[in-house]
């Protein structure tokens, strides 16, 4: 592969004018195809083989045009001080409300207060349901935009007024954190390689990449159902890893050019070395997020393959474009070591004599690898503890800032009807088998209204056909709670009992229960997407390193960092440690897609710093370099180029901890400092450490298995055959092959 990739920098090099168009070409193809392809809708969130999206789906049959997944939206109402709901002045107010609530387009219906029995006990609060034809996510701007119209002249009259529901779902604010996130990667890259000119090229090749990936998924939204959602992880990851990419073959360039090689060999030499390892560690981040396809939610598999993809656009531009832009940058980018004249450089840097930080860190580390890797250990164990005690759950308005109206609403609701009231079950009675429907709906309310922490239960509502029914369950704990949880499955194991009793079936659905079903789904997926994920990879760095012990290292490590990593979550976002430094309002339960998003994620990553890292020891280990002389050596030239890909992902994920979405917030937090563990303890200490301690024996294999295994010379060992001279008949038959 190194010989291969090598003749691909070349040709990139020499041929740079063909390239630059062809690529783009594609992103003016994409480009086109987005800008002309209608514009993408938002898919409805299903989640196939739960009992919940099982009684949707039967809602949908049996009530036709009811809207059961259709997005709701509660109107609160508060009467002045001193003042109640049925006073004629705040009624007629109220009355007011509701009619301009129903004009609305979308709308479906809209229930009164008062001839729906929706006034406290009090008197005091009051709420209007609202339901519409569409989900939360696709529903039309002008359709919340009149719901806070409606909702602002009810405040005029002297009500406080507040809205909950999903109706006002929206795509959450990042804040300004992000653009300083992408400014602080660029300075890092400005420092990396002391050039704005080198600086630059993974920033507009990551660009690119972006682009090309993310403009293609819009032009196909509409004919794969994609929605408007899936180009979010493309966005993300696809630039993470483009700068990356770009970063580890720029660097390796300019080193190439220190030893004395002329741009177009060094090009070559980059992109065979570095190259092989940015295939393979591109490798590894598209099984992670091809993967998440085992988890069975539709719109989290499409969003895994559609980021899958951009990653591989990533590689290709990084194996060909780069070189390109080499040659045409020529002289402007310097060798390592030099820097450009536009910051005070020119001339090459003063020999001291003096190692770098990565070779006196790894020296470090290698006099001392037990105490290293113990403090490593002791300390990720340390920040894992608070994973013992992970909640898991799906957020509702109760974890939304107490500035927001969705809040406001939900603490009114739970101030006048109780805390139960903002997560209502509801369950579906199917009675087509039963031989006396009627009697199965009575006998499923009066089971229902017999169990613990069940509140209201209220009357059954049949459809037209008489064989179907609704009833409403109002539970005694707010949503997220686990004694909620524990009605929602006393229900379902009444369930079977009432069957075999009546001949009718019983389903429980709504919101509430959808969070549940979707948290326990996530649970159940968690270990075999681990096991597939993690044991693919372990396969794939088995022939890249040509080792048993070390692929076996780079997973444990990896699963040490994630741990360490949900323990901070846990400890900020659940038991509220530095929630005022991370702007986090409302503590909770975490939520259910962190642990399986977060493996998918960071073990890409993750598997990136080490084969980038590993890949220099593993070179200089087969070049004849001593075990522990290899560890220093591959610091001596990846350690800097690790730490600042490295920064630049803690940067970028860092910039969504200023979100206004508390979900958004927590994976930014997440995701940061797991690549901050991985990178900096795992891949910056554990790993030289038990490299270190093992020696020869990391690079270990089997004799069998040896024969066995093909030969992708990662290491680039075949170009040492290249060595003193050149064949200008490579590229001929690179292009005839």
């Amino acid at each position: 592969m190194a010989t291969f990739l090598y003749k691909l920098g070349r040709l990139a090099f020499r041929r740079r004018h063909f390239v630059a168009l062809i690529w783009v070409a594609l992103l003016t193809l994409a480009g086109v195809g987005a800008a002309s392809a209608p514009a993408p809708g938002t898919t409805s969130f299903s989640i196939p083989g739960t009992e919940a999206q099982k009684a949707f789906d039967l809602l949908e049959q049996r009530f036709p045009g009811a809207s059961a997944d259709g997005a709701t939206a509660r109107v609160v109402f508060k009467a002045p001080a001193g003042q109640k709901m049925t006073d004629a002045g705040t009624k007629a107010t109220v009355e007011k409300t509701v009619k301009e609530l129903s004009t609305g387009s979308e709308v479906v219906s809209v229930a009164d207060p008062y001839t729906g029995h929706a006034v406290s006990k009090d008197g005091t609060i009051a709420y209007a349901s609202v339901k519409y034809k569409v989900s939360g996510m696709e529903l039309e701007d002008s359709s919340r935009d009149a719901l806070k119209e409606t909702a602002q002249h009810a405040r005029d009259a002297g009500l406080t007024v507040e809205i909950g529901g999903d109706a006002l779902s929206a795509t959450p604010e990042t804040g300004s954190t992000e653009v300083i996130g992408i400014a602080i990667a660029a300075v890092v890259l400005v420092i990396t390689f002391g050039s704005l000119l080198a600086a630059g090229l993974p920033l507009l090749t990551a660009i690119i990449g972006v682009g090309i990936g993310v403009s293609s998924i819009t032009a196909l939204a509409s004919t794969l159902d994609l929605g408007s959602t899936t180009s979010t992880l493309a966005t993300m990851i696809g630039l993470a890893v483009g700068i990356d990419y770009a970063l580890f073959i720029v660097s390796r360039y300019r080193a190439e050019l220190a030893e004395g090689r002329e741009r177009e060999e060094a090009a070559g030499r980059a992109v065979g070395t570095a190259g092989s390892a940015v295939v393979f560690a591109g490798l590894t981040v598209v099984i992670a997020l091809v993967g998440l396809s085992v988890v069975n939610i539709p719109m989290l598999t499409k969003m895994g393959i559609a980021a899958a993809g951009t990653v591989a656009i990533a590689v290709l531009i990084a194996l060909t474009m780069i070189p390109a832009l080499l040659g045409y940058a020529g002289r402007k980018v310097k060798p390592a070591g030099q820097k450009s004249k536009l910051l005070g450089g020119g001339r090459a840097a003063r020999k001291t004599g003096r190692p770098n930080m990565g070779t006196r860190w790894a020296s470090f580390v290698v006099r001392r690898p037990v105490a290293v890797l113990l403090l490593g250990i002791v300390g990720l164990g340390a920040a894992a503890v608070p994973a013992a005690s992970l909640e898991l759950g799906l957020p509702d308005d109760g974890s939304q800032p107490v500035s927001t109206t969705q809040r406001r609403a939900y603490d009114l609701l739970s101030e006048g009807f109780g805390p139960g009231f903002n997560g209502p079950l509801m369950v579906v009675v199917d009675a087509k088998g039963a031989s006396a429907p009627g009697a199965a709906f009575d006998k499923v309310g009066a089971e229902i209204k017999g169990l613990k922490d069940v509140v209201t239960v209220t009357p059954a509502q049949p459809n037209k056909a008489g064989d179907t029914a609704t009833i409403t369950v109002i539970p005694n704990s707010k949503p997220s709670s686990t004694q909620t949880e524990d009605v929602v499955h006393a229900i379902r194991g009444k369930g079977a009992g009432i069957e075999s009793d009546t001949g009718a079936k019983v389903l429980v659905t709504g919101s509430t229960a959808m969070n549940i079903d979707v948290s326990q789904k996530l649970n159940d997926a968690l270990v075999p997407y681990l096991v597939l994920v993690v044991g693919l990879a372990f396969l794939l760095l088995i022939v890249v390193f040509r080792s048993i012990l070390v692929p076996l290292k780079a997973a444990l490590g990896f699963l040490l960092s994630v741990l360490a990593a949900l323990g901070a979550v846990v400890a900020v976002f659940q038991w509220g440690w530095l929630s005022g430094l991370m702007g986090v309002e409302e503590t909770g339960p975490v939520m259910s897609m962190m642990p399986i998003f977060m493996v998918g994620v960071v073990f890409g990553l993750a598997m990136d710093y080490e084969v980038f890292l590993v890949t220099r020891m593993r070179e200089a280990y087969v070049h004849g370099e001593k075990p522990s002389q290899a560890v220093v050596t591959g610091f001596k030239y990846g350690a800097r180029v690790v730490t600042a890909a490295a920064v630049i992902m803690i940067a970028v994920f860092s910039g969504f901890i200023g979100s206004s979405e508390s979900m958004v917030k927590m994976i930014g937090f997440g995701l940061a400092i797991a690549v901050f563990f991985d990178a900096f303890v795992v891949r910056m200490a554990i790993v030289p450490a038990v490299l270190a301690l093992l020696g020869k024996r990391a690079w270990w294999l089997p004799k069998w298995l040896d024969r066995a295994l093909p030969n992708v010379d990662v290491e680039g060992e075949g170009l040492r055959a290249l060595d003193g001279r050149r064949d200008p008949d490579e590229d001929k038959e690179l292009v005839r092959a």
